[in-house]
C-alpha cells in the first residue's frame, strides 16, 4: 500500500482563550491525496485549527508545509500552493462576481488572457457562469460563498503536486445540490493529489464524502479514521450531547447519522436521572 506524502504536519499545538483550552497539545498530519473533514460541536475549535494552520492565528507548536516549516515560506510563494475559503467574506467593493474570482490569480505568474480563462472553467466548475456580471454585493450568502469558492480553486491551479485546499463550512449557505457540488469538487481535488481539510457540521456530507474524519471537543482529537471507523453512536453521544443511530446508505454504504427523536432522549435522560438517584441513594 503507497502511503501518500503529508502535506500539513502540526506538532503540539496549543492555544487557550481566557479559561477556554481551543488546543491542548494538539499535533495531526494531513496527507496529500486525503479528504479530511474536521467534526464536533460548537466552539470544539475547528474553525481556529483551520486559522492556526493556514498562518493566521499565532500559537505555541510547530507547523509544516511538505515538510518545510511554515516560518520559511516566503508568502507569494505559499499563496500559490496553499488556499482557504473562510465562512465569511468582508468584501464590499462593487466588483462583478468575474472579477473577485480574478483575484485568485494575484499570486500567480500569468498573463491577463491565461487568468480570464482559468477563472471562467472554475466558475464553470462550481455553477456561477451565469452570475459572471453580477456585482458581488447584490449575491446572495449561497452565491458569495461559491464565487469565493471559484477565486480559490483559481488561485491553487497552478500548484501542481504541492497543494492544500481548506474549506471553512463551505455549505453552510448553499443548496442541496450546491452542497453536494461543492463537496464533490473538494473530493475531486484531492483525488487529484491535494491535501483538503473541509471544516463541516453535517455528519452526513462528511461520511459521504471524506476519505477522513478528525472529530474534535475540548481542545483534542476524540475519534481520527475513515467515517465506518471513526463514527459510533456511543461517540457522538458523548461528543454533541445527543443520542443517534447509524445505519449505512443501501446503495453506496457510507454510515448515515439518523438523530434520536425528542422521546427517545427524553427517555435517555430520565434513565440517566434514576441511575444517578440510585447510585446516591
Amino acid at each position: 500500500m503507497v502511503t501518500e506524502p503529508v502535506a500539513v504536519s502540526a506538532t503540539g499545538l496549543n492555544l487557550s482563550l481566557g479559561d477556554k483550552v481551543i488546543l491542548d497539545d494538539f499535533s495531526i498530519d494531513l496527507r496529500s491525496g486525503e479528504l479530511t473533514a474536521l467534526l464536533g460541536p460548537n466552539g470544539a475549535g475547528k474553525s481556529t485549527l483551520l486559522k492556526v494552520l493556514c498562518g493566521e492565528r499565532s500559537v505555541s507548536g510547530e507547523i509544516c508545509y511538505f515538510g518545510r516549516n511554515r516560518q520559511n515560506w516566503p508568502p507569494h510563494q505559499l499563496a500559490q500552493h496553499l488556499g482557504i475559503l473562510p465562512q465569511h467574506s468582508s468584501l464590499t467593493f462593487a466588483f462583478t462576481a468575474e472579477e473577485v474570482v480574478a483575484l485568485g490569480a494575484l499570486p500567480l505568474n500569468i498573463s491577463q488572457a491565461r487568468t480570464r480563462k482559468i477563472a471562467s472553467e472554475k466558475m464553470a466548475q462550481v455553477d456561477v457562469t451565469a452570475l459572471s456580471s453580477r456585482l458581488y454585493p447584490t449575491l446572495s450568502g449561497g452565491e458569495k460563498q461559491r464565487v469565493h469558492f471559484a477565486r480559490v480553486l483559481t488561485q491553487l491551479s497552478q500548484a501542481g503536486e504541492q497543494c492544500v485546499l481548506m474549506l471553512d463550512e463551505p455549505t453552510s449557505a448553499l443548496d442541496l445540490a450546491h452542497q453536494h457540488n461543492t463537496l464533490r469538487v473538494a473530493r475531486d481535488m484531492a483525488r487529484a493529489g491535494a491535501a483538503v481539510i473541509v471544516v463541516i457540521h453535517d455528519l452526513n456530507l462528511a461520511a459521504q464524502y471524506a476519505d477522513r474524519l478528525v472529530i474534535m471537543n475540548n481542545g483534542k482529537i476524540q475519534a481520527d479514521g475513515s467515517p465506518q471507523h471513526a463514527l459510533s453512536e456511543s461517540l457522538i453521544e458523548t461528543v454533541y450531547g445527543w443520542p443517534v443511530c447509524i445505519s449505512h446508505h443501501p446503495v453506496d454504504g457510507y454510515p448515515v447519522v439518523l438523530p434520536a427523536g425528542e422521546n427517545a432522549n427524553r427517555k435517555k435522560a430520565e434513565n440517566r436521572a434514576a441511575i444517578t438517584i440510585n447510585q446516591t441513594s
